[in-house]
């Protein structure tokens, strides 16, 4: 009960939630269709003042779009037990007028098939498993903040999962991603050869194919989830492993806490290789909510960071919401010695509204 009741709790304060904001196009005889989204404005400024080749960038203040949506559910009941669904995102700009990309990505577009009995599957562009199941719990910034790994990693796109039913808390889950190289040319061809508008050649990788899983459970207060990543290379990983274990405690029905670890071995060509420890919270008090975290980020080929992220949200109404948010990704570490300067150094700060509908 006290989960269901934070769960809401946050929700109501962030404005998350596309379905409780979705308006019904159509419902009828077991079909529904629902059309969600929100307009997202604000102000970001902040950040590293150089990049990782050492050059200067302007982190100066900037009216940006703050992830904005427009989205569809689909889903019709085929039997008392089974269900199919889909699920259509876009993502557009909504701080400038650019006539030739109002939709600048398609965020998600996937089908499936759900039974209460056997499990869901889940074919096409959607966000990880590993995050919807395991790191989900520190995933709670609506820009920069979150530092395990998140929806994007070895999927969007060309994916195919599956995860069971509630099983006494229990989920279990198994996701597949394909990365392929169909259509493409080769180099070792005719020396003159040119390769035709909009071809690729054929990289060094590969086809590949990278899996997710794990298990998460929850139950009253306690979530708990263990999963894995194979963190290949064509999809920007290393090649190696990586593992994640992530849980979080609801000690009242206004506070929440989370701890959890994730790693990923070291590659003896590509490096990459960690070992982050995070620790955060969430409280909530009627129409607000806050957000402290703490990550210890070991790098076994680069230096250590300590990295932080706070964030406010208040619920004007049902529809709109402000905020604001601060991260560091690599603060300095805390002496005598210690100015407010170089606390302040390179923090990124956004602030902000959001009109769901």
């Amino acid at each position: 009960m006290k989960k269901t009741l934070l769960a809401t709790a946050i929700v109501g304060a962030l404005g998350a939630s596309a379905a409780a904001q979705a308006a019904t196009v159509y419902d009828q005889d077991g079909t529904r269709l629902d059309i969600y989204g929100r307009i997202a404005l604000g102000i970001a400024g902040g950040g590293p003042e150089f990049n990782d080749a050492e050059q200067e960038i302007d982190n100066g203040a900037e009216f940006v779009d703050v992830f904005s949506r427009l989205g569809l559910r689909m889903s019709q009941q085929v039997t008392s037990d089974l269900s199919a669904f889909g699920h259509l995102e876009w993502r557009f700009r909504a701080d400038e007028r650019r006539s030739d990309e109002a939709f600048r990505e398609t965020r998600q577009s996937y089908i499936g098939l759900k039974s209460e009995q056997y499990g869901t599957v889940v074919g096409g562009n959607f966000d990880s498993f590993y995050n919807q199941f395991v790191s989900k719990p520190f995933d709670v910034y609506i820009d920069r903040g979150f530092e395990f790994a998140g929806h994007p990693i070895q999927s969007r796109g060309d994916s195919i999962g599956y995860y069971t039913p509630d099983l006494q808390g229990f989920t279990a889950f198994l996701q597949l991603k394909h990365y392929s190289e169909r259509g493409q040319f080769e180099r070792n061809q005719e020396p003159d050869f040119e390769l035709p508008e909009g071809g690729e050649f054929v990289t060094d990788k590969g086809s590949v194919v990278a899996a997710q899983g794990g298990v998460r459970y929850a139950e009253g207060p306690v979530t708990v989830a263990l999963g894995f990543v194979d963190d290949v290379v064509r999809g920007g990983g290393n090649g190696e492993m990586l593992y994640g274990l992530i849980g979080s405690y609801d000690i009242t029905d206004q506070w929440s806490v989370r701890l959890g670890y994730e790693g990923r071995d070291n590659s003896s060509e590509l490096g990459g290789g960690f070992d982050t420890v995070g620790l955060g919270g969430t409280f909530t008090t009627g129409p607000w909510a806050f957000n402290v975290d703490y990550y210890n980020i070991e790098r076994d080929d680069d230096s250590t960071s300590k990295a932080w992220s706070a964030g406010a949200y208040y619920k004007v109404s049902s529809n709109f919401d402000v905020f604001a948010e601060v991260a560091d990704g690599d603060a300095p570490s805390v002496d005598r010695d210690t100015t407010l300067g170089d606390l302040t150094d390179n923090v990124y700060w956004l602030t902000g509204a959001r009109y769901h509908f």
